[in-house]
């Protein structure tokens, strides 16, 4: 009797072991196909927020952990990337995205619900406070390129008597150039050239007193962080930082009052930083535009702009080699 039970024992626990299997891989399939289903939604977009009348960019990108659970990174359009907390695709095809506060002075979730139609996202963000804009989305370019640069000839962005060939952001413009030297004594609007370029290789030197902070935009888009750092850890949103994207490897920034240097080259999204002589950002892929970007058009030209609005900066022998 002994031996039996064991048997039978036995018997029945390889059946319910397979049950068991079965079942999972029943439950790994619909994961799975989920997963699939949801895949539909996973890259970079680029935002275009209508907010009252004012167009905004932002950018949002989606990633596939494990086998079922999508997670992401927001940009709006101010502040830096941040961690989306909970992204839900819905059997009716609904997306919804929770995203926490970043600079915004409350504890609500910003909201953000969409639907893919034809390879696009349209829906609505509720902000922070409750508002509610209407957006579109379009897939963000890979701008790969099949080929080298050729590049073209050196071209001075300052003409050594006015900002002529800029154009401010805002309704007053405090920039002024003093002796060759581009001047923001305080805080205003940002300063745009007129002109817009694709690939570039730019050179630019910069000085700001204690405490100050301000930003070099590449196409209007993506921002290297100026700000007065010294003796700190690098960091995304820190000196010679891509802002809340690429990290320096390592610190190189003088002190407050001191000029320095910033050696730009953008290939597609492919930077390389060299700061003050050291290299330390190289050849690394920007993912997507950083707040504060002009728009979210990543596959057209755009300008250099200068952050005047954060406070003083002053700016000298900016020097832009466009690709032909």
């Amino acid at each position: 009797m002994k031996k039996s039970y064991l048997i039978s024992t036995k018997k029945t626990t390889v059946r319910q072991l397979l049950m068991a299997f079965l079942l999972a891989a029943g439950s790994l399939t619909s994961l799975s196909v989920n997963a699939a289903e949801d895949k539909t939604v996973i890259g970079r977009w680029d935002l275009t927020v209508n907010m009252g009348g004012r167009i905004a960019p932002s950018w949002l990108e989606v990633k596939l952990s494990g086998v079922k659970t999508l997670v992401g990174y927001f940009v709006a359009d101010g502040g830096s990337a941040r961690p989306i907390a909970h992204v839900q695709v819905a059997a009716d095809g609904k997306i919804h995205f929770s995203i926490p506060p970043q600079w915004e002075r409350v504890e609500k979730y910003m909201e953000l619900d969409a639907v893919l139609e034809n390879d696009q996202l349209k829906g609505t963000i509720t902000s922070s406070s409750g508002m509610t804009f209407p957006f579109t989305g379009e897939r963000a370019p890979l701008l790969k390129r099949t080929t080298a640069p050729v590049w073209g000839k050196p071209i001075s962005l300052l003409n050594g008597k006015n900002t002529g060939g800029w154009h401010a952001s805002g309704n007053r413009n405090q920039w002024e150039l003093i002796k060759g030297v581009l001047t923001s004594p305080q805080s205003g609007s940002n300063l745009i050239t007129d002109t817009k370029y694709n690939d570039f290789k730019l050179h630019v030197e910069l000085r700001y007193p204690a405490g100050s902070n301000s930003g070099v935009y590449l196409r209007g888009r993506y921002e290297v962080q100026v700000e007065d750092n010294a003796g700190k850890e690098p960091s995304s949103t820190y000196f010679g930082g891509i802002y809340g994207f690429l990290t320096p490897n390592e610190m190189v920034a003088k002190a407050a009052g001191e000029w320095q240097s910033y050696d730009i080259t953008l290939i597609g999204r492919r930077v390389t930083v060299v700061a003050n002589g050291k290299a330390i950002i190289v050849d690394q892929i920007i993912p997507g535009i950083t707040g504060g970007a002009l728009d979210s058009k990543e596959a057209e030209a755009g300008p250099i702009m200068l952050q005047g609005d954060h406070g003083p900066v002053e700016y000298r022998n900016i020097v832009i080699t466009p690709a032909k």
